[in-house]
């Protein structure tokens, strides 16, 4: 029996002892505050990951990141350049929730900014290229290099990111005006509306929401693409809107911020008064949540160490946001190493944040000497081998099983498509589409035309599409019968199908959907009666004139009707300017100004990739790129919202010492550029303190920006710009025009 016993015992200890043990570090989160009725957890920490930027799930539920080690690892920028950064998957091998083992995917890479799991494989940005690898047994496979040109102008803060896959099977970006597909093996690569700064998400509808530094949401009223088809128009309300005007913050420490010697910027106690690095934007759906949480936006905002809740409130022709609540945030801390810089619906359903854990946030180009003497008097910038990834979830909500996609037969992936987790619906989409498998096309119909179902109906609807199983009798089923939203997608995917043959029929519909008074139906007609009148003037006009005097005062519903109408802009101009009801409307200013631009072959910038007026090869070019594109575009047009136009602006053809002091100092608004008051909330930083740029590279910016964007190409020398930056404003900040005028005049 002792024997036995012994035998037995030993035994036992042998299995302990071979049973794997996993490193789970304790990461305190006593310094962190989240809303009443939520739970906050460490995932995964370091020593697993370091300076995390970027995640995906897979459909195991394993994480896939993206680490930007080389990313400010001191007050210097020093080694921005070298392969540091890697794409890891984190693993829970012990399924007790948190990441216990990584493994690296790829290594030697430098500044990965994002990644995305679509096609099977893995698709990341790695400056300036975008990439696709296939994945084997957790290994890199076959490598294609999808874009070339994907990030080559700005510094890391203002460089295209986000790679989203959308409803509409288009990969979407922040801080880029391309959007991205495979389609039966064969990338495709399309311009956009140019979106936000870093992080970008997308409704249950498919409208995409994101922000910039100083703008905590800011999104389109209409679908992706909706309204830039008209090459020469420029959409000004409709796309790259500020949903909410509300940019304040309620830290609960005085956080370090770059600017926070400048009046305003901070309160009486050295809090932060408005959002300066907002970013990551997402739209909640995940289903965990209560009700009231969903399609609430959340927003990092690593400056100050928070994120903050939105709620968003859909009007069919337009969206708006509110703050949930003033005097507080929906999650924030006093740990000033936390830096949210990126947000994501998982596949439970829960909300997680990645945090990059970095002391020092601010890029060197761009880096104060008020916030680098603080970093380094708190020793922000010692704050380096970290990285983590919290959860976020609802305290009364049990955790649901993960489904592992990959192993679901069709008919499970079908059923997908109603689960109540967006992560799940989407994945399911890119999976039924993947599979090629058309033997659940009659399903994949049904599914579409069940209003029952409104969410699962557009995601079975762009099934078809990726299918290439759609047609026009299936797409005027669908608008006839389905309520706004389908409708309006079938709207969309009907144009396809605009031909002579289906004048008569559309003709009929169009007359329909117009009777059921319906805004956003309204809306995406708008967006598509110019297309159908290529065929028919005769038929389509009139539907053109009736929405155009029902919403005379509705500036993103004649932006719709022109952004259809390119191939129909003079017949058009030409009855507008015969109406008495409508030759003063928005819609004819509109086609007008596209009209000229069409004559003068200036097209939207978005179209424009490449400077062509001046040698692209020179300094000042790629000075320009890196540094100034990014808000200003390379075209030198501007970007809604962010930046003005350098084209025909008084201050690149007038006096070149302002634009000097300009470049140098920085600028504050609001300002008159070509008769337009622009007081867009931001202000652009001066280079004086960018240790890397010297007096002659000032003055080759000067001379490129003259040549490519004013009829009278000039010059500073390099002893006149060593001049400047000793001509400061009298506070020491940037200038303001008036300021500008009284140093040197207009």
């Amino acid at each position: 029996m002792r024997l036995s016993f012994c035998l037995f015992l030993s035994l036992s200890l042998i299995v302990i002892s071979c049973k794997p043990s996993f490193h789970e570090p304790q990461i305190s989160l006593e310094d962190y505050r989240v809303e009443e009725g939520f739970e906050l957890e460490m995932v995964a920490s370091e020593p697993l990951l370091t300076a995390p930027v970027a995640l995906d799930f897979d459909s195991k539920g394993r994480i896939w990141v993206a680490e930007m080690t080389g990313f400010m690892v001191n007050l210097e920028g020093d080694g921005e350049n070298l392969p540091s950064g890697s794409i890891k998957i984190l693993e829970d091998l012990d399924n007790d929730g948190t990441m216990d083992h990584a493994k690296t995917f790829l290594d030697s890479l430098v500044m990965p900014r994002a990644l995305a799991l679509v096609y099977g494989g893995l698709l990341y940005a790695e400056s300036p290229n975008l990439w696709f690898v296939e994945i084997e047994n957790d290994k890199p496979g076959n490598r294609v290099l999808v874009d070339s040109l994907y990030a080559t102008v700005g510094n890391p803060e203002h460089q295209p990111n986000g790679l989203l896959m959308n409803l509409d099977n288009w990969i979407y970006n922040a801080k880029s005006n391309f959007r991205y597909q495979r389609k039966d093996g064969v990338w495709k690569k399309e311009p956009t509306t140019n979106r936000g700064q870093w992080g970008i998400s997308h409704d249950n509808f498919g409208r995409l929401y994101y922000n910039n530094n100083s703008t905590q949401l800011l999104g389109d009223h209409v679908l992706p693409n909706r309204l830039v088809r008209n090459k020469y128009f420029v959409p000004r309300k409709g796309v790259d809107e500020t949903l909410t005007k509300d940019q304040r913050v309620y830290p609960l420490h005085a956080a370090s911020v770059n600017r926070g010697y400048e009046e305003g910027v901070l309160d009486q106690d050295s809090l932060l008064v408005n959002v300066t690095a907002a970013c990551g934007p997402l739209v909640y759906r995940g289903g965990m949540f209560p009700a009231d949480y969903d399609q609430n936006v959340f927003v990092c905002v690593p400056e100050a160490n928070l994120i903050k809740r939105n709620i968003l409130s859909f009007y069919g022709d337009r969206v708006e946001a509110k703050q949930a609540w003033q005097g507080k945030e929906f999650l924030a801390s006093t740990d000033e190493g936390f830096r949210p810089v990126n947000l994501s619906t998982g596949p439970d359903g829960n909300m997680y944040v990645v945090d990059m854990h970095r002391g020092v946030i601010q890029h060197y180009a761009f880096l104060s000497p008020y916030l680098k003497k603080i970093s380094a008097e708190k020793k922000l910038d010692t704050i380096l081998d970290y990285g983590r990834i919290l959860r976020v979830r609802a305290k009364d909500k049990q955790a649901r099983e993960i489904p592992d996609l990959e192993t679901l037969s069709v008919s499970q992936l079908l059923a997908s498509l109603k689960d109540s987790n967006g992560w799940i619906r989407d994945r399911a989409q890119q999976y039924l589409i993947h599979t090629n498998d058309k033997r659940v096309l009659p399903e994949l119909k049904k599914m579409a035309l069940d209003n029952k179902s409104p969410l699962a109906q557009l995601h079975a609807l762009y099934v078809l599409k990726g299918f290439n199983a759609l047609s026009y009798d299936f797409l005027q089923q669908l608008a006839q019968s389905g309520g706004p939203e389908a409708a309006s997608h079938a709207i969309v995917l009907m144009e396809e199908y605009a031909s002579e043959k289906n004048v008569p029929k559309a003709k009929v519909l169009f007359a329909e959907l117009l009777r059921r008074n319906e805004p956003m139906l309204d809306l995406y007609l708008s967006t598509t009666l110019g297309i159908w009148a290529k065929y028919d003037q005769d038929v389509f006009f009139p539907f053109i004139y009736d929405l155009s005097n029902k919403y005379t005062d509705n500036v993103i519903v004649q932006e719709a009707i022109l952004s259809g109408s390119e191939g129909v802009m003079p017949a058009l101009k030409i009855q507008l300017d015969q109406m008495d009801n409508l030759k003063n409307t928005d819609l004819n200013v509109m086609t007008a100004t596209s009209l000229e631009r069409q004559e003068n072959n200036r097209p939207n910038y978005i179209y424009s990739t490449q400077v062509a007026r001046a040698d692209s090869r020179t300094n000042g070019a790629v000075l320009f790129r890196q540094i100034c594109a990014s808000c200003h575009s390379t075209s030198g047009e501007g970007i809604h919202g962010l930046a003005p136009p350098l084209v025909g602006s008084e201050y690149i053809s007038n006096h070149l010492e302002q634009l000097g002091l300009i470049i140098l100092h920085g600028l504050k608004g609001p300002l008159l550029i070509n008769g337009e008051l622009y007081d867009n909330n931001h202000q652009m930083p001066g280079l004086k303190y960018n240790k890397n740029l010297s007096d002659k590279d000032i003055s080759d910016i000067i001379s490129y920006v003259t040549n490519a964007f004013s009829v009278n190409p000039k010059g500073l020398k390099p002893d006149k710009i060593k001049e400047l930056r000793e001509v400061t404003s009298k506070d020491g900040m940037e200038y303001t025009e008036k300021e500008l005028y009284e140093q040197i005049g207009k």
